[in-house]
């Protein structure tokens, strides 16, 4: 594999996952306060609020229901539910390169968190959580931070700052790559398609947003805050697998020690971070590694979203983990004994 089959990936995953995230940020400043008003009520609703948050590409929703666990405001099942559900920044790369397989593995994810979510709560009985704080602190924008005000575009366009020229032009070049074929599918399906709505939409935030969104949450969140790790991340695991795939047939060392490969995916799970589940979802989309390990290391892994409940209380923390490992595991097991 040479550096251009390396970098070309990189570019196309890391270009998706930007237009994405932002995507994703802008939604989420613009329904500010309704995620509150839907886990109000019944845990049957907070089992089903938080794994719709968990199954939200990135790191937010797991975030929001972390801290609402620390405030006491949702159960342990309901984190439970979310950090099963959730896939971290790796939901974006999954979308980017088998779309289709993504969006069943989060509806499965959903279905298996809200169930143990369920069983974590009957076992625990709401068990208090340590160090908790008794403040509810949540980030409200002001009103006058508007997403869209017609009024600006304009005068903002005719002096757009450095950080909006650089949006625009990055963007711009994704959406061209897309339109000449040189990112995404060849031919233009349904993917192709989607990728290109994507990313016009993407450039109509970029445009219409005023500097203050721009900078605090494209720019300083998004672009500076998540992008340089998922590239390096992303270029990182596709040398290692260029290196194994050069000296060992890393298909039939799966094959070989399918159990010993979903173990493995449980442990690297429990690590907080974004990055290492790649290894998995690219060895999955080269077709070295059965459903069973991906489900597997999706349960039990949650990006960036446990950090938040690991800084309050190492117990809830282990706990937690301690759920979502055994869930993963046996779901994993299950699915590798019935051949998938």
């Amino acid at each position: 594999m040479g550096i251009w089959q390396i970098l070309q990936p990189t570019f196309m995953i890391t270009g998706f996952v930007a237009v994405m995230m932002i995507l994703v940020e802008y939604l989420n400043v613009l329904t500010r306060g309704t995620w509150q008003k839907a886990l109000s009520g019944s845990k049957w609703r907070q089992y089903l609020v938080a794994a719709l948050l968990g199954a939200t590409p990135g790191c937010l929703g797991a975030f929001v229901i972390g801290t609402l666990f620390i405030h006491r405001a949702v159960s342990l099942g309901a984190v439970v539910a979310c950090m099963i559900a959730t896939s971290g920044d790796e939901a974006f790369v999954m979308l980017a390169v088998f779309p289709r397989t993504a969006v069943l593995l989060s509806v499965g994810l959903m279905g298996v968190g809200i169930v143990a979510g369920m069983c974590t709560d009957m076992a625990s009985h709401q068990l208090p959580v340590e160090d908790s704080c008794t403040v509810m602190v949540v980030h409200v924008e002001d009103d006058t931070c508007r997403c869209f005000d017609a009024d600006l575009v304009l005068s903002q366009l005719k002096r757009p700052t450095l950080i909006r020229g650089l949006l625009i032009g990055g963007v711009g070049l994704f959406l061209l790559g897309i339109t000449a074929g040189a990112v995404g599918t060849s031919g233009w399906g349904w993917i192709q398609v989607s990728l290109l709505v994507v990313a016009a939409l993407t450039l109509f935030v970029v445009v219409t947003v005023p500097d203050h969104f721009l900078d605090e949450h494209l720019w300083q969140h998004v672009v500076l805050g998540h992008l340089p790790r998922i590239f390096l991340w992303v270029v990182g695991v596709l040398v290692v697998i260029a290196v194994l795939h050069r000296f060992v047939d890393i298909g039939s060392f799966v094959r070989g020690n399918s159990w010993l490969v979903l173990a493995l995916a449980g442990i690297v799970g429990i690590v907080p971070e974004s990055g290492p589940h790649l290894l998995f979802v690219t060895l999955f989309d080269e077709g070295d590694l059965p459903l069973s390990v991906l489900m597997a290391s999706s349960i039990v892994q949650d990006g960036h979203g446990m950090l938040p409940i690991l800084a309050y209380s190492w117990r809830s923390f282990l706990k937690i983990k301690g759920v979502n490992l055994a869930t993963g595991l046996l779901i994993g097991a299950l699915m590798l004994s019935l051949g998938w």
